[in-house]
């Protein structure tokens, strides 16, 4: 009777069905999420977590193209000032119905009061934004309006062609005004943070890793494939490669450039290095006495050879960069380089000696300079090269490398002399990197460069319809900044990616945006 019984058991185990295993993505994040909030974060290591949590009214399709997101169509006026959107039917995960009153909630929130977004300039296009944002007029005076709960109407100022891909800003996303009231600070903790998105927050162990599962409530939740995501921020890019190779991770974002020769031959399947809108730069502090002399500007960004810096210091895809914009922007000629920019690296370095002398410095009398850099071994390389390639120019560098998130508050802060910077698009503009220099900008601003011209310019390119006529004008105010070198461009970027060939749905892509919501994994081995 026992031994029958045994039997039957042991047989009932062996035919009942098998549970198939969690689809988790593991992903090697480069920087810890300093917030999960939209309206806070800044960087995006955090926009690629948050962004798989919340979606605006239009998102990234699986090639980084503009397709319906909350909102399920839209409709603009004749002049291209009024926007009328037809959200689609959908909660947020805890079964709240998502409406147009929480858009209007989210932009007024966004740009105004303590949590008004480090990139709220973006939308000053809306009608009284920039008045919202300057605490001249009340948040319910922004152009933004709910018709009906599944309807939401956004007034511009002005035509702006570029609108509907700017709703795909993590600064767009949408919030959940119950959960925000209810919670206050503690709103993005898990088990506070509904989501409108394929995922929802399950776990935050700081300094870690961010885990999400799939969101059941999502529109398309029948179309995700992962039954969740695993961030783990990894600043140290040396360690992230060693947990790829261990299968620890299907995905890492931003691989040691110095690997890519030894990556390309012995993960080929792996490496995706395609070009993106995507701009490494030195910010200049124009508050230090020294850097405000453009000579000493000039001199600095003469003698660097930006050659060596993506063929031998990267060397994984990086384009020499003498402009603010980079190359293939949409609706821009070529980009504005600097007179001298083609000139051997010799006759550029005697120049900018000549420039250093003729602004005070020389061997007696050199220069000396704080560089900021981020943690990673990438950005190391390249501040070491740089500190190297200034020797010759008079000029001495002390390297400071802080966290990502520390790094970029420092810079903020004004806290340097010079900073290793990036700025990625987050949408197919030029105007998303001329912004960089103009005085409104702010936070953007890293080095509080201001010039009346440059500002004249660049607004009346934001207020220009015609799409030749705005390039021109973006175009012109870009040549002033760089033949004032007021800020330093290095390289255009490469994506740096390693992604094993379990990861299916990977499409690489000018933004180089990957949604977790078309991603899925074949079954190891």
């Amino acid at each position: 009777m026992l031994r029958g019984g045994l039997l039957a058991i042991i047989m009932l185990l062996l035919t009942a069905p098998v549970a198939a295993a969690e689809q988790v993505l593991r992903v090697a994040n480069p920087g810890h999420p300093a917030s999960l909030d939209p309206h806070r974060i800044t960087g995006v290591w955090e926009n690629r977590i948050v962004g798989d949590m919340l979606m605006g009214l239009t998102t990234e399709g699986p090639g980084g193209e503009i397709v319906p997101g909350a909102a399920k169509s839209w409709s603009v006026s004749e002049d291209g000032l009024r926007y009328v959107f037809e959200l689609r039917e959908h909660d947020w995960s805890d079964g709240r119905p998502v409406t147009a009153e929480d858009f209007v909630y989210s932009f007024r929130r966004m740009m105004s009061g303590r949590t008004t977004s480090p990139y709220a300039q973006f939308f000053w296009v809306i009608e009284n934004g920039r008045a919202v944002t300057a605490g001249a007029l009340p948040p319910a005076a922004l152009g933004v309006e709910a018709l009906a709960p599944d309807r939401l109407e956004i007034r511009l100022e002005r035509p702006t062609p570029y609108f509907t891909g700017l709703l795909m800003h993590f600064a767009a996303f949408p919030v959940p005004r119950h959960a925000v009231e209810a919670h206050g600070e503690d709103w993005t903790k898990p088990g506070n943070m509904p989501a409108n998105g394929a995922f929802r927050l399950r776990a935050r162990a700081p300094n870690d890793h961010v885990l999400l599962e799939k969101n059941p409530r999502f529109f398309d939740a029948d179309g995700v494939r992962l039954d969740g995501v695993r961030y783990y921020g990894l600043e140290d890019r040396d360690a992230a490669l060693l947990r790829f190779r261990a299968g620890e991770v299907e995905v890492l974002r931003d691989f040691p450039a110095g690997q890519t020769a030894w990556l390309r031959q012995n993960l080929p399947d792996a490496v995706r290095t395609p070009p993106y809108l995507g701009l490494s730069f030195l910010a200049v502090n124009h508050a230090r006495k020294a850097l405000q002399d453009a000579r000493v500007r000039r001199a600095l960004s003469m003698a660097i050879e930006r050659r060596i810096l993506t063929g031998r210091v990267l060397g994984s895809g990086e384009r020499p960069a003498w402009s603010l914009v980079p190359p293939g922007t949409a609706d821009y000629p070529a980009p504005a380089r600097a007179a001298w920019h083609d000139q051997p690296v010799e006759a550029r370095v005697r120049r900018a000696r000549e420039l250093m002398r003729a602004a005070g410095y020389g061997p007696a009398q050199r220069l000396d300079l704080r560089l900021r850099y981020p943690q990673s071994e990438n950005e190391r390389r390249v501040a070491i090269a740089l500190q190297a390639m200034l020797r010759p120019a008079f000029v001495d560098l002390e390297l400071e490398r802080a966290e990502t998130a520390v790094h970029y508050s420092a810079l903020q802060q004004g806290d340097f002399d010079l900073g290793l910077a990036s700025w990625l698009a987050v949408y197919d503009d030029p105007q998303t990197f001329t912004l960089l220099l103009q005085t409104e900008s702010g936070p953007n601003n890293l080095g509080n460069y201001s010039n009346p011209e440059y500002d004249r310019l660049t607004d009346a390119a934001s207020r220009q319809d015609d799409p030749a006529r705005r390039a021109a004008l973006l175009r012109e105010a870009e040549s002033l900044a760089m033949e004032a070198q007021a800020l330093l461009p290095l390289y255009h970027h490469a994506a740096r990616n390693l992604v094993s060939p379990r990861v299916l749905g990977w499409r690489d892509n000018m933004l180089d945006v990957h949604r977790s919501r078309y991603l899925g994994l074949a079954p190891d081995g």
